[in-house]
């Protein structure tokens, strides 16, 4: 039985370890998304006033 709870433990901890680097992934993924489609509206405004 102790070998059984050993197993449970560890499946335990890798399962919240892999829900957790998925969730800072997700949001670190849709952090940087926001960030340079922010830069490159202001790029894209800057280019506008050099052209014309």
């Amino acid at each position: 039985m102790k070998m059984n709870e050993k197993i449970y433990k560890v499946m335990d901890g890798a399962g919240l370890t892999s829900l957790v680097l998925g969730i800072v992934t997700i949001i670190f993924g849709v952090t940087t998304g926001v960030l340079l489609i922010i830069n490159a509206a202001k790029i894209l405004k800057a280019k506008k006033g050099i052209l014309i």
